[in-house]
C-alpha cells in the first residue's frame, strides 16, 4: 500500500517522509469509512501508527497535502475545518446541525463547476463548493424522541 501513496507525494512534486505518507494513508482510510477528519483526530491516527509526531507537524503535512491537491480541507461553518483525501470531483458535502456528521454527496447539476455565479465579476469560475445543512439520521430521531 505504502509504494502508490509514495507514487501520489511524488507525482504531486512532495518530498516522501514519514509524516506525510502516514498522514495521507490515514486519510485514505478514513475516506474509506467517509469520515472527514479534524486535525486533531488525523494527529491521534497519525501518532498511533508513527508513535510520536508533534501536532503542528501533522498540520504541515495537511498544508502542504491540500497545497498540492492530495486532499480537500472543509471548514463547514461553526465546525473545525476537516480534512479528506477524496478530492478532484468538486463534490459537496452534507452536515449535521448536531453532530457534525459529514458526508459526501456529489455534484449537484453535471461537472465543475456544477453551479454557475450570475455574475462571476470576471472570474474563471472552476469549483463550487455547497454544504447542505440538516440533521443526520441518528439525530433526527433523537430529537424526534425527546419531542
Amino acid at each position: 500500500m505504502r509504494a502508490p501513496l509514495q507514487d501520489r507525494l511524488r507525482s504531486a512534486g512532495l518530498r516522501v517522509t514519514r509524516p506525510r505518507l502516514t498522514t495521507l494513508e490515514v486519510l485514505d482510510e478514513a475516506q474509506a469509512r467517509q469520515e472527514h477528519l479534524p486535525v486533531a483526530d488525523v494527529a491521534g491516527r497519525v501518532r498511533g501508527l508513527l508513535g510520536s509526531v508533534s501536532t503542528q507537524a501533522v498540520y504541515d503535512c495537511l498544508e502542504a497535502l491540500a497545497g498540492a491537491g492530495l486532499v480537500r480541507r472543509i471548514e463547514p461553518a461553526g465546525h473545525p475545518a476537516r480534512y479528506e483525501s477524496r478530492v478532484g470531483d468538486n463534490h459537496h458535502h452534507l452536515v449535521c446541525r448536531d453532530c457534525g456528521a459529514t458526508v459526501d454527496v456529489d455534484c449537484a447539476v453535471g461537472h465543475a463547476p456544477c453551479l454557475s455565479p450570475t455574475s462571476a465579476e470576471g472570474f474563471l469560475v472552476d469549483e463550487a463548493e455547497v454544504v447542505y445543512w440538516g440533521r443526520c439520521p441518528g439525530c433526527a430521531t433523537s430529537a424526534t424522541l425527546t419531542l
